[in-house]
């Protein structure tokens, strides 16, 4: 089943990087387009010496930025997620803390059965960790400083197994993406939003010269102008509850992928334990990269709440419970502290206690 679950979010993540791609290029023509139609429309009734928009400038030059954007990010983007984070590659490891990491980044690699990633670290104290990268072929895997000297060796390797479970769910393409895409549209739609200011303030100059009353008062040319400024305000943050929604449903299968690897639940639910209880944010990972890591970098009030207002604005699921979730594998929710579950045969034939193994599962 588990095995399922994976392969269906391989393919599921292959469609919606090719969905995120061309949605990002029809945005874009929207915009561009839309904007030379509300400009065209405006200065259509304009006296003769007037400037008339009728070339669709915006709209070509939108079109082909968002292809470029598209294949920078695909190309590019991992190598722009590392480098905005100071991360340096872990090539020849010089302390014990790296030389473990990269042991451990080699057995989680063939438990995953995929090649083995780059290996990169973060300088940040707070602990944290992320992967990106195309494919298996081209990821890479980053922790920071303060994740290397917070967790022991079982923790350490249920974080890079569950940074592999991305690696091998393909989920590191379309996050990747979003992070490339996300920064873009911010800065697109900042940029056109002060060409606007441009365009109209000429446009008024012209209609007080005699085409006031026709073109300022289109209605469709109003209406146009309308829709095209809101897109430019709710784009950006559109795009960013896009990318919160998208990874907080991947982290559960990531944790359920990373217990499949090490056999071993409760080691992740413990550095959890140990990065919730860190006060510091991530300075070194952005907003535009919070959801590509382990836990977010910057929680907020919704980072330890569940509901569809959570699951749209926090980039992670809370924490808790996928550390609940995570001890119900290692049957650990139903004991008492510091007392095993030992079940009795009439348990056992009963079914056993709540939160017990069945009884063909258990070994001796």
């Amino acid at each position: 089943m588990t095995d399922a679950n994976l392969f269906a979010q391989q393919e599921s993540n292959r469609r919606r990087s090719t969905w995120l791609v061309i949605g990002f290029l029809v945005f874009f023509a929207w915009v561009g387009f839309g904007g030379d139609l509300a400009f065209g429309l405006l200065t259509a009734d304009d006296p003769p010496d007037s400037y008339h928009h009728v070339v669709p400038i915006l709209g070509l030059v939108t079109t082909l930025a968002a292809g470029g954007i598209c294949w920078y990010a695909w190309r590019f983007g991992p190598r722009q997620v590392l480098w905005s984070t100071g991360a340096r590659e872990l090539v020849d490891p010089a302390t014990p803390a790296e030389r473990q990491l990269m042991n451990v980044v080699e057995e989680m690699a063939i438990a995953a059965g995929v090649p083995a990633p780059r290996v990169y670290v973060v300088p940040d104290d707070d602990p944290n960790a992320f992967a990106t990268g195309r494919d298996a072929a081209t990821a890479s895997i980053a922790v920071t400083d303060g994740l290397l000297e917070a967790l022991s060796r079982d923790e350490l390797q249920g974080v890079v197994a569950h940074e592999m479970a991305h690696v091998r769910n393909l989920d590191i393409r379309l996050m990747t993406l979003l992070a490339g895409m996300v920064g873009s549209i911010a800065l697109i739609s900042d940029g056109l939003g002060r060409m606007l200011r441009g365009p109209r303030t000429t446009g008024g100059r012209g209609g007080r010269g005699g085409g006031r009353g026709k073109g300022g008062g289109n209605p469709l040319a109003l209406v146009v102008l309308a829709l095209w400024l809101l897109t430019l305000v709710v784009a950006p943050v559109v795009s960013r509850v896009l990318a919160m929604a998208v990874s907080r449903k991947r982290e559960f299968l990531a944790d359920a992928t990373a217990a499949q690897f090490t056999r071993n639940p409760l080691a992740l639910a413990s550095a959890l334990e140990k990065l919730h209880a860190a006060g510091s944010p991530t300075r070194a990972v952005t907003l535009g990269a919070a959801h590509l890591c382990i836990v977010d970098p910057a929680p907020g009030r919704l980072a330890a709440r569940a509901g569809f207002l959570a699951d749209a604005l926090a980039s992670h699921p809370p924490i808790r419970q996928r550390i609940g979730r995570l001890e119900q594998m290692g049957y650990q929710f139903a004991k008492p502290a510091g007392e095993p579950v030992i079940p009795t045969l009439s348990a056992a034939n009963e079914g056993g206690p709540a939160g017990s193994p069945p009884p063909s599962r258990r070994r001796s």
